[in-house]
């Protein structure tokens, strides 16, 4: 063995040992099993909505809505919340209207704590809250305005050692397949080591083409037209004003949680902007280009990745947009918003394995790209970019989540935000990153078996 080759495989090994230790060891947030019952009644439908937390600091990311439809009947809301939880913070609506609680609880896996009613007369926090009464059997009171809200001590902490034991069981099994998943992927890449560094050497290689490629064909996009590339800011613009204004004016849109509806859509719809502009034209990436796939040395491979360069400048620009905009809103820059940076890399990454696969296929079966465009339209509804995930049960939430979409969307918001670190979540990181690997695989496959018949057919 070379010294280079015993060079590589030692660095290799480091690697592939650093990741086990890193999946081995991982321990996850304590279960959100966890559930706050509160049983009421109320004079008007609303929604209701509990933020939880362990110091009073509530914001959307921690929050769970129900609906309350049966006015003047008394009923039994659920709410799922953190282990962690300290405190309560219950919503009542965005309307004026009359309350019962009738009585209120937390409970885990069978045990069950109840709430006394006087920490509803004497909260340790209210807004647009009159009238409390005790009437022993019930706590009345009325909601004022549009945010009227309690907060209540609630401390989840006696289902702790509980949790625990079942956080450790579950993440064993979790952190084994998990490091087994990543071996095998790690062994397969070894073995196929000449054909997976092929195209990361010859983007290298050939970078200063692909930036000057990107940098032309984001020029010449607009070429003709007298605005130029005005028009690529302001179809993104009008979008997101439309979205706003059929929101936030018609549909009358309160905050999202402690965030205003408009940060909440910007925060969200920057990186589908950029996944929609991406795909799409990286898909066409071959045929528009069909007179470079003919040249017999033309290094082809790198197409895709030039019509993905080019629209992380009108990525690049709103991401600054949305910096500026948030500081308006008192949201300043800080070292959480530096994670735009891995976000955008994870979503290039992944489009770009998509890509290699629709760009290659399109060439023999046309209507593709047609699909694709109906696929975006519906997807945009798919990912919780102008709703809140938390408007549907628990249970559901997880087919949501299965779209890698969500990860990208839910990483931009805990960056301007949530502020939360991505390793925070990091059953979702392993996730994507084994998707986007698995895509990307495929995708260079289809690329490659295909290639050879890319200019007979174009």
């Amino acid at each position: 063995m070379s010294k280079k080759k015993a060079g590589l495989l030692g660095l290799f090994i480091l690697l592939v040992a650093a990741l086990n230790i890193v999946l081995l060891t991982h321990r996850s947030p304590l279960s959100q099993k966890v559930v706050f019952s509160l049983e009421l009644a109320g004079d008007a439908a609303q929604n209701v909505q509990a933020f939880y937390s362990e110091a009073k600091a509530f914001g959307a990311g921690r929050s769970v809505e129900a609906a309350l439809d049966k006015p003047g009947q008394k009923v039994t809301l659920e709410f799922p919340v953190g282990m962690e939880t300290e405190y309560l913070r219950v919503d009542f609506g965005g309307s004026p209207a009359k309350w019962k609680i009738y009585g209120a609880s937390l409970s885990y896996e069978g045990q069950k704590t109840e709430i006394p009613l006087g920490r509803f007369v004497k909260p340790a926090q209210s807004q647009q809250i009159d009238e409390i009464q005790n009437e022993g059997q019930a706590v009345t009171f009325e909601g004022q305005g549009s945010d009227p809200y309690l907060v209540i001590a609630a401390s989840a902490a006696e289902f702790r050692p509980q949790a625990e034991a079942q956080t450790r069981r579950s993440d064993r099994m979790k952190n084994i397949a998990a490091a087994v998943f990543f071996d095998l992927a790690f062994l397969l890449l070894w073995k196929m080591r000449a054909r997976a560094l092929a195209l990361p050497i010859e983007v290298f290689q050939n970078r200063q083409l692909i930036l000057n490629l990107a940098k032309n064909d984001f020029k010449t996009k607009f070429a003709g037209s007298y605005l130029g590339i005005v028009w690529a800011f302001v179809q993104p613009i009008v979008t997101v004003l439309v979205y706003w204004f059929v929101f936030q004016v018609g549909l009358r849109a309160g905050d999202m949680g402690d965030v205003p509806f408009v940060l909440y859509l910007i925060a969200g719809i920057i990186p589908w902007f950029y996944f929609q502009d991406a795909l799409s034209s990286g898909t066409g990436a071959l045929i528009e280009y069909s007179y470079l796939v003919k040249k017999v040395v033309f290094k082809i491979s790198i197409l895709p990745m030039v019509k993905l360069i080019s629209a992380l400048f009108v990525h690049g620009f709103f991401v600054l947009f949305a910096v500026v905009l948030f500081s308006c809103y008192g949201y300043y820059p800080d070292l959480y918003e530096l994670q735009i940076f891995y976000y955008t890399l994870s979503m290039f990454v992944f489009v770009l394995g998509i890509c290699y696969a629709t760009s290659a296929i399109v060439i023999f079966f046309r209507d593709l790209s047609q699909i694709i465009t109906i696929v975006l339209q519906v997807g945009i509804w798919m990912v919780p970019i102008m709703w809140n995930l938390n408007i549907l049960p628990a249970k559901y939430h997880w087919a949501f989540k299965l779209n890698p979409m969500y990860y990208i969307v839910s990483g931009y918001r805990d960056a301007f935000y949530q502020k939360a670190w991505f390793w925070q979540h990091f059953d979702m990181t392993v996730y994507f990153w084994a998707v986007t690997i698995a895509l990307f695989g495929l995708g260079t496959t289809v690329f490659k078996r295909l290639k050879i018949h890319f200019a007979d057919v174009l």
